[in-house]
């Protein structure tokens, strides 16, 4: 089955759902129904809410729907008409779609909202017709519904109507649909499997980090643990970076307008912004992004082509204005922190400089865990140049410069049109997780527009200005996406390089403290993060908690063990013990500890 096929079969699906809505609960107001990965949802107004017991009906009522055969038929009808058609049923959200429609050309608010006037054919909006359910779409569809395949109604969320917490919030319904029942069957498994390692649960069993409502919403608090997580990864990119000729550089966390109205990110990222208005008349914003503060450092002084290339490097935090509704645990926060790195080069440097970062990214994902990275190259799209800063001369030189790097690395990369960042092409690198979902994890940007916008240059051989190149390097990009992504890869479970915790030492009796603590103090030393239980709690249960802890090396010290014998140590996860002679189980403890570099 083609992708094609397959969109238009959970598009369909969406609207039965939705006939399935108004045939159990008469009174349902109708928002947006798109097609998202695995399936679709629906946002509706229900007349009295309902709960996650009440899917099976509506799920059940779906199969019947689908069992009466209905052809999907697309009728198209004057927009003024259809406003008032669909005011007569009460659908009050469809009419300010058909609203935006009529008076903006498209309900494209947010990115579900894809109907869009028709250039050809003004005036008109398209409607699909499910039986006796009629609704505001452009498609596409099967002809009929009885091709729907394999589907379940999966889980119930709110979401505020058009993302705006101003607004009235809907129940958004999520349903999941494939070609087979073995292919539904098999993401449910993922999916229940998912739901065990979710990084909220883990985060809170593992106390990595909180959210207070005096606080507010998407911005995380971090523990001792979750602290020590972050700070530990970002050494690890950090000694990558300083191995190749990276400084550090700080910035403040905010800035005048002025210097994103440069730099272009004011227009197109205005509303997003956090804005602060001083006493004397200024207008600052919350710092978005990190790269024009860069330009500003590099800009300070002339730099002669002996100087070239200049490398910052700067861990630091991003603040945007997200959608509370959006807002997902450490997924999708307002205060982002980001491992940001800028090169400023000549036009000459730019592959050997990306192809050090790329080096960096392949050396972090390995010695994380994660298995092979697939490489996409995010470009601009032609059709829509006005999204974009420079000129289309430009944007052919930089995305040809990462065809070549791709082509150096011996690599075979998708070419992904519109995917770009509004001021140069990246390069995006996917990875898998444990079990099976993709992510997209580093980026490498090469800007050849932002150094135009600030007048950047070097002084070359003949003495002349040249116009340099800026290359962004993200390596986790944000932090709190990657360690949501990173917790639920690895369960909780962190290699022992990375462990808060990488040694419990159990004593089984009070006798046995004495040694205990002697053990403790020399693995200590040796700069390994041990712990002593030598409370009076039973052995098994010591045990237990440390197993709940996700602790790496479980010790008991007994009396073989207080006697020099060989440790046993119990591993998390592996069936087997370790032994390991007691000579040796400081040294290998400080060996393991080291950065997988």
């Amino acid at each position: 089955m083609s992708n094609d096929h397959l969109h238009a079969m959970r598009h369909t699906a969406a609207h039965v759902l939705a006939a399935a809505a108004e045939r159990l609960y008469p009174g349902s107001k109708f928002g947006v129904g798109p097609v998202i990965d695995n399936g679709f949802f629906y946002d509706i107004s229900f007349p009295e809410p309902i709960s996650e017991a009440n899917l099976g009906k509506l799920e059940k009522t779906m199969r019947r729907i689908i069992s009466e055969s209905h052809a999907m038929i697309k009728e198209e009808m004057p927009i003024d008409e259809a406003i008032q058609f669909f005011a007569d049923k009460g659908q009050v959200l469809k009419v300010q779609l058909l609203n935006d429609l009529k008076e903006k050309g498209t309900t494209k608010i947010n990115p579900e909202e894809a109907q869009d006037i028709d250039v050809d054919n003004p005036g008109v909006a398209t409607i699909y017709r499910t039986g006796e359910f009629v609704d505001l779409c452009r498609g596409p569809h099967v002809d009929n519904i009885k091709e729907i395949g394999a589907f379940k109604l999966w889980k119930l969320a709110g979401a505020y109507w058009r993302g705006d917490e101003k607004n009235e919030q809907l129940q958004r319904v999520y349903g999941l649909c494939f070609e087979t029942q073995e292919e539904l069957d098999a993401h449910i498994l993922m999916l229940e499997e998912a739901k065990k390692r979710d990084h909220r649960k883990l985060g809170k069993e593992l106390d990595l980090f909180v959210f207070s409502d005096l606080v507010g919403p998407g911005l995380p608090l971090w523990t001792p643990k979750g602290t020590f997580l972050r700070n530990k990864l970002d050494e690890f990119v950090w000694e990558l970076r300083k191995n190749r000729g990276y400084d550090r550089v700080e910035i403040p966390h905010i800035t005048k307008k002025e210097l994103y109205e440069k730099s272009g990110h004011w227009e197109k990222f205005k509303d997003d912004l956090f804005k602060i208005d001083t006493r004397e008349g200024h207008v600052f914003a919350m710092k978005p992004m990190n790269c024009p503060h860069h330009t500003q450092i590099f800009d300070r002084k002339p730099h002669s082509y002996r100087e070239m290339p200049q490398r910052f490097a700067n861990t630091t935090m991003v603040y945007r204005d997200e959608q509370t509704g959006e807002l997902h645990g450490l997924s999708r926060v307002r205060s982002i922190t980001q491992d940001d790195a800028h090169v400023f080069c000549r036009q000459m440097q730019v592959k050997e400089e990306m192809l050090k970062i790329w080096d960096i990214i392949e050396i972090f994902y390995k010695g994380c865990g994660f298995g092979e990275l697939n490489v996409r190259l995010s470009l601009h799209d032609p059709e829509q140049f006005d999204k974009y800063l420079g000129t289309p001369e430009t944007w052919q030189i930089a995305e040809d410069a990462l065809r070549e790097l791709a082509k150096a690395r011996g690599v075979s990369a998708v070419e992904e049109i519109g995917e770009a960042a509004f001021y140069g092409p990246k390069v995006d690198f996917v990875t898998k997780d444990s079990i099976g979902r993709e992510w997209q994890v580093a980026t490498i940007q090469l800007d050849m527009n932002m150094p135009e916008r600030f007048d950047l240059t070097c002084v070359n051989e003949d003495g002349d200005k040249e116009r340099i190149v800026m290359i962004h390097a993200a390596i986790m990009g944000s932090l709190e996406r990657f360690l949501s992504n990173y917790i639920e890869h690895t369960a909780g479970l962190f290699p022992f390089w990375l462990a808060p915790v990488q040694v419990r030492l159990a004593t089984v009796s009070q006798t046995h403290k004495e040694a205990a603590s002697r053990i403790h103090t020399e693995l200590v030393g040796a700069g390994v993060r041990a712990e002593l239980d030598d409370s009076d709690e039973k052995l098994g249960k010591k045990i237990r908690n440390a197993a709940m802890e996700k602790i790496p090396w479980t010790i008991v010290i007994g009396d073989k063990e207080a006697e020099g014998g060989d440790f046993k140590v119990n591993v998390f996860g592996q069936d087997e013990d370790l032994v390991i002679p007691a000579a040796e189980l400081v040294a290998r403890a400080s060996k393991d500890s080291k950065l997988p570099m």
